[in-house]
Protein backbone atom coordinates (compact mmCIF):
# COMPACT_ATOMS: atom_id res chain seq x y z
CA UNK A 1 0.00 0.00 0.00
CA UNK A 2 1.01 3.32 -0.56
CA UNK A 3 2.92 5.15 2.33
CA UNK A 4 1.02 7.98 4.04
CA UNK A 5 1.49 11.46 5.67
CA UNK A 6 0.68 9.48 9.08
CA UNK A 7 2.86 8.35 11.56
CA UNK A 8 3.76 4.84 10.67
CA UNK A 9 1.48 2.36 12.31
CA UNK A 10 2.22 -1.53 13.10
CA UNK A 11 -1.34 -2.21 11.52
CA UNK A 12 -1.85 -6.10 11.22
CA UNK A 13 -2.67 -6.92 7.59
CA UNK A 14 -3.14 -10.45 6.16
CA UNK A 15 -3.85 -12.07 2.67
CA UNK A 16 -7.27 -14.76 2.51
CA UNK A 17 -8.37 -16.05 -0.65
CA UNK A 18 -6.54 -13.35 -2.63
CA UNK A 19 -7.80 -10.28 -0.78
CA UNK A 20 -5.42 -8.18 1.63
CA UNK A 21 -7.41 -7.86 4.60
CA UNK A 22 -6.23 -5.62 7.73
CA UNK A 23 -7.28 -5.18 11.30
CA UNK A 24 -9.63 -2.56 12.44
CA UNK A 25 -7.97 -1.21 15.60
CA UNK A 26 -11.93 -0.45 16.71
CA UNK A 27 -13.71 -3.48 15.44
CA UNK A 28 -11.63 -5.94 16.52
CA UNK A 29 -12.07 -7.48 13.46
CA UNK A 30 -10.15 -8.21 10.03
CA UNK A 31 -11.67 -5.72 7.45
CA UNK A 32 -10.85 -5.68 3.38
CA UNK A 33 -7.96 -3.59 2.92
CA UNK A 34 -9.03 -1.11 0.36
CA UNK A 35 -7.15 2.28 -0.02
CA UNK A 36 -9.86 4.39 2.24
CA UNK A 37 -9.75 1.94 5.19
CA UNK A 38 -5.67 1.63 4.80
CA UNK A 39 -6.10 5.62 5.27
CA UNK A 40 -8.51 5.23 8.06
CA UNK A 41 -6.80 2.61 10.14
CA UNK A 42 -3.75 4.91 9.91
CA UNK A 43 -5.62 7.62 11.10
CA UNK A 44 -6.91 5.97 14.05
CA UNK A 45 -3.53 4.93 14.84
CA UNK A 46 -2.59 8.95 14.35
CA UNK A 47 -5.58 9.50 17.09
CA UNK A 48 -4.96 7.00 19.56
CA UNK A 49 -1.26 7.39 19.96
CA UNK A 50 -0.05 10.71 19.64
CA UNK A 51 -3.72 12.59 20.24
CA UNK A 52 -4.53 10.62 23.61
CA UNK A 53 -7.96 8.89 22.16
CA UNK A 54 -8.60 5.82 23.80
CA UNK A 55 -10.07 3.40 21.53
CA UNK A 56 -12.95 2.42 22.93
CA UNK A 57 -14.24 6.17 22.23
CA UNK A 58 -14.26 5.75 18.63
CA UNK A 59 -16.70 4.57 16.37
CA UNK A 60 -16.35 3.41 12.42
CA UNK A 61 -18.63 3.72 9.87
CA UNK A 62 -21.37 5.18 12.50
CA UNK A 63 -24.65 4.96 11.11
CA UNK A 64 -26.67 7.81 11.18
CA UNK A 65 -29.98 9.72 9.49
CA UNK A 66 -29.91 12.03 7.14
CA UNK A 67 -32.31 13.75 5.31
CA UNK A 68 -34.43 10.28 5.68
CA UNK A 69 -31.43 8.20 4.33
CA UNK A 70 -28.37 6.44 6.09
CA UNK A 71 -25.16 7.94 5.99
CA UNK A 72 -21.96 6.41 7.36
CA UNK A 73 -19.34 8.62 9.03
CA UNK A 74 -16.04 6.90 8.52
CA UNK A 75 -14.48 7.80 12.29
CA UNK A 76 -16.47 9.53 14.95
CA UNK A 77 -14.52 10.30 18.15
CA UNK A 78 -16.55 10.62 21.47
CA UNK A 79 -15.40 12.28 24.42
CA UNK A 80 -15.63 10.85 28.13
CA UNK A 81 -19.35 11.82 28.79
CA UNK A 82 -20.74 10.08 25.26
CA UNK A 83 -21.19 13.07 23.00
CA UNK A 84 -19.43 13.36 19.57
CA UNK A 85 -16.31 15.16 19.76
CA UNK A 86 -14.67 15.07 16.10
CA UNK A 87 -16.15 12.92 12.99
CA UNK A 88 -13.57 12.70 10.20
CA UNK A 89 -14.41 11.42 6.64
CA UNK A 90 -11.78 9.37 5.07
CA UNK A 91 -11.18 9.10 1.54
CA UNK A 92 -8.75 6.90 -0.52
CA UNK A 93 -4.80 9.21 -0.99
CA UNK A 94 -6.01 9.57 -4.83
CA UNK A 95 -9.02 11.18 -3.79
CA UNK A 96 -8.53 15.40 -3.81
CA UNK A 97 -9.69 16.95 -0.83
CA UNK A 98 -11.78 19.46 -2.77
CA UNK A 99 -15.39 21.48 -1.74
CA UNK A 100 -18.06 19.07 -2.07
CA UNK A 101 -15.75 16.26 0.84
CA UNK A 102 -15.92 19.25 3.33
CA UNK A 103 -19.49 19.62 2.51
CA UNK A 104 -20.23 15.88 2.46
CA UNK A 105 -18.75 15.91 6.17
CA UNK A 106 -20.25 19.01 7.34
CA UNK A 107 -23.39 17.68 5.92
CA UNK A 108 -22.56 14.83 8.39
CA UNK A 109 -21.62 17.09 11.17
CA UNK A 110 -25.68 18.95 11.14
CA UNK A 111 -26.69 15.63 12.65
CA UNK A 112 -23.56 14.71 14.53
CA UNK A 113 -22.90 17.29 15.80
CA UNK A 114 -19.52 17.43 16.98
CA UNK A 115 -17.18 20.09 17.77
CA UNK A 116 -14.40 19.27 15.99
CA UNK A 117 -14.39 18.16 12.50
CA UNK A 118 -11.44 16.66 10.09
CA UNK A 119 -10.92 15.44 6.69
CA UNK A 120 -7.73 13.41 5.50
CA UNK A 121 -6.48 11.12 2.26
CA UNK A 122 -3.86 10.17 4.54
CA UNK A 123 -1.71 12.63 2.38
CA UNK A 124 -3.47 16.03 3.54
CA UNK A 125 -5.56 16.26 6.23
CA UNK A 126 -7.56 19.08 7.36
CA UNK A 127 -9.10 19.60 10.76
CA UNK A 128 -11.74 22.65 12.07
CA UNK A 129 -13.72 23.65 15.15
CA UNK A 130 -17.66 24.65 14.40
CA UNK A 131 -19.05 26.60 17.24
CA UNK A 132 -20.79 29.93 15.54
CA UNK A 133 -18.11 29.89 12.45
CA UNK A 134 -15.63 27.65 11.12
CA UNK A 135 -12.07 27.83 12.29
CA UNK A 136 -9.28 26.02 10.75
CA UNK A 137 -6.50 24.56 13.10
CA UNK A 138 -2.85 23.44 12.08
CA UNK A 139 -3.38 19.93 13.50
CA UNK A 140 -5.97 17.47 15.19
CA UNK A 141 -6.42 18.88 19.02
CA UNK A 142 -5.22 16.67 21.62
CA UNK A 143 -8.36 14.29 23.56
CA UNK A 144 -8.76 16.24 26.81
CA UNK A 145 -7.87 14.41 30.00
CA UNK A 146 -10.39 13.33 31.94
CA UNK A 147 -10.39 16.18 34.98
CA UNK A 148 -10.76 14.36 38.44
CA UNK A 149 -14.10 15.65 40.11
Amino acid sequence: MLPLNLPPADLTVREENDRMLILDQVRGSFVLCTPEEWVRQHFIHFMTAFRGVPVGLIAVEKAFDFQGMTRRADIVVYNRHGQPWLVVECKAPDVELKRHVFEQVGRYNRVIKAPYVGVTNGLEHFCFSVDGEIRFHSDFPLFPKQHPS
